[in-house]
């Protein structure tokens, strides 16, 4: 097996890495700062590439779906935050996982009614078709820009969250929620405009994957899973955590494939395993919260 071969494989699970960052950065986010875990992520993810699909096939320009699909699935998720969510959160810790649940099922249901079950083929834009030589090997140049668009997003939210003042109540808030309050600082507004943040990165990896996969209303189902295996590895609520592990997972999914592909989704879950046998809170996560 020749070395270019696996070097195309190798950016292929980086490429796959940087979706499964984007899901698990949105998940790590909500739970770190709210304490929820969303299990309707999986198909807001979905949501986010329909959204996307509609609005490119509106626009007949794909990067107005990249730039509106996340702003409004992000609104939405503050809608959900708003009215279904916060209610909840002076009760049991089971009743917003319970709610996002079915919100998922919901969801599906939804987009299955709307647009079918068949899937629906999201073309890679003209200007990102292609490949490019890179010297070790010929890559996607639709994917390089996925890895790029990534690493810009992780640049602004390290910056957002590191040197200003919203990052730093962000922060705060995560560690203390009634420390705010003693401040006058509405903590319902910050939670809300976390949640969307939360919500619409995973919706912009939505729209990064759709030309990537087959766009129909069961593809956030897997994602889920690796989101929240990554988010495990990870560190739950770590966002160090998400990137390193979705890299991590990403890279073992593509490379497994290659050798052995029917293991390629088991290797996932082995690896959790192995990291909670070794840290229980995983890599990055804080001892208590695994």
């Amino acid at each position: 097996m020749d070395a270019e071969l696996i070097a195309m494989q190798l950016f292929s699970g980086v490429a796959l890495g940087a979706i499964l960052i984007m899901v698990a950065l949105g998940l790590s986010i909500i739970f770190g700062m709210l304490g929820v875990v969303n299990f309707a992520h999986g198909a807001l993810f979905m949501v986010g590439a329909y959204a996307g699909l509609w609005v490119a096939s509106l626009t007949g320009s794909f990067w107005w779906g990249l730039l509106i699909a996340p702003l409004a699935i992000g609104a939405f998720g503050m809608l959900i935050e708003r009215v279904l969510i916060r209610p909840l959160y002076k009760r049991s810790v089971d009743d917003p996982l319970l709610l996002t649940f079915g919100l998922g099922y919901v969801l599906v249901e939804a987009v299955r009614i709307v647009f079918g079950s068949d899937g629906i083929p999201f073309s890679t834009p003209p200007e990102l078709a292609g490949v490019a030589d890179l010297g070790i090997g010929f890559f996607p140049i639709y994917r390089l820009f996925v890895v790029g668009v990534v690493a810009i997003i992780l640049l602004l939210l390290w910056l957002g969250l590191e040197k200003t003042k919203f990052g730093l109540i962000v922060r705060a808030g995560a560690k203390d929620p009634q420390i705010m309050r003693v401040l006058g600082i509405d903590i319902a507004k910050v939670w809300l405009l976390v949640f969307g943040l939360g919500i619409g990165l995973t919706a912009l990896g939505g729209v990064l994957a759709a030309p990537m996969r087959n766009v129909n209303p069961e593809m956030g189902s897997l994602v889920l899973a690796e989101a929240f295996v990554v988010t495990v590895i990870g560190g739950m609520g770590s966002l160090v955590g998400a990137v390193v592990a979705g890299l991590l997972v990403g890279v073992a999914i593509s490379m497994t494939a290659l050798f052995a592909p029917e293991m390629a989704t088991i290797v996932m879950f082995a690896l959790m395993a192995l990291v909670l046998l070794v840290r229980p809170q995983g890599l990055f996560g804080k001892p208590g919260r695994a």
